[in-house]
């Protein structure tokens, strides 16, 4: 099992190589915007790829490691949408994708709050969502996930697996953040149209195919 970690990590890390994504982990690292596990961003992009993605949602832009990751398994011709309230992060992602070789229209970065952004957003327009951020709001952002993801869409939440295996009761008081990612794995397990798993990768990265009864 230990061997199996390292080699996990170390194929991860190779993937990242050096260049642009090695920078923005290096400027993400040091921000308030921790950037996703490796291990992670290459799950993010065997996800996209597998279902040739041409249109993504991310929530949470970040330095744009996680963008990158999705614009890497995406279709030649696929367009990112990833919201963020902070500009110079978004601006930053810009210069990123622009180092990665990905055109100006590859991307479309809308700031403001998620919330406010998603309900404007196409219902069933989208071929994933990726959300990685603020986890209080997990469950309204799986929400919007479920109304803006076309049958056959992917969802996926990153640090999924950063709770306590112990719920909330008299002995343990009650974490708004924890009790939000557990009633979201919660639903999207107990939900029929997904397609659940949870990957234990990086924090734990939550997805589920969206498979709509007929």
């Amino acid at each position: 099992m230990t061997w199996a970690r390292t080699e996990q990590n170390r194929f991860a890390h190779e993937a990242v190589g050096e260049g642009p994504l090695a920078d923005a982990y290096e400027t993400a690292l040091r921000s308030t915007a921790p950037p996703v596990d490796p291990a992670a961003g290459a799950a993010l992009r065997f996800l996209a790829a597998a279902i040739g993605t041409r249109s993504a949602v991310e929530v949470g832009t970040g330095c744009g490691v996680s963008g990158v990751w999705l614009l890497k398994g995406m279709a030649a011709d696929g367009i990112l949408t990833s919201v963020d309230t902070n500009a110079a992060y978004q601006d930053h992602a810009r210069s990123v994708y622009a180092a990665e070789g990905f055109g100006t229209g590859r991307a479309r970065l809308i700031r403001g709050r998620a919330l406010e952004v998603l309900p404007r957003l196409a219902d069933g327009g989208y071929d994933l969502v990726f959300v990685d951020a603020d986890p209080e709001g997990y469950p309204l952002y799986l929400r919007e996930a479920l109304r803006l993801l076309r049958p056959g869409g992917i969802l996926a939440f990153n640090e999924a697996l950063t709770v306590s295996p112990e719920p909330d009761g008299p002995l343990r008081a009650p974490d708004p953040v924890e009790t939000a990612v557990r009633e979201t794995v919660r639903q999207v397990r107990e939900d029929a149209s997904f397609v659940p798993l949870l990957l234990p990768v990086g924090g734990g990265l939550l997805a589920a195919i969206h498979r709509p009864a007929l």
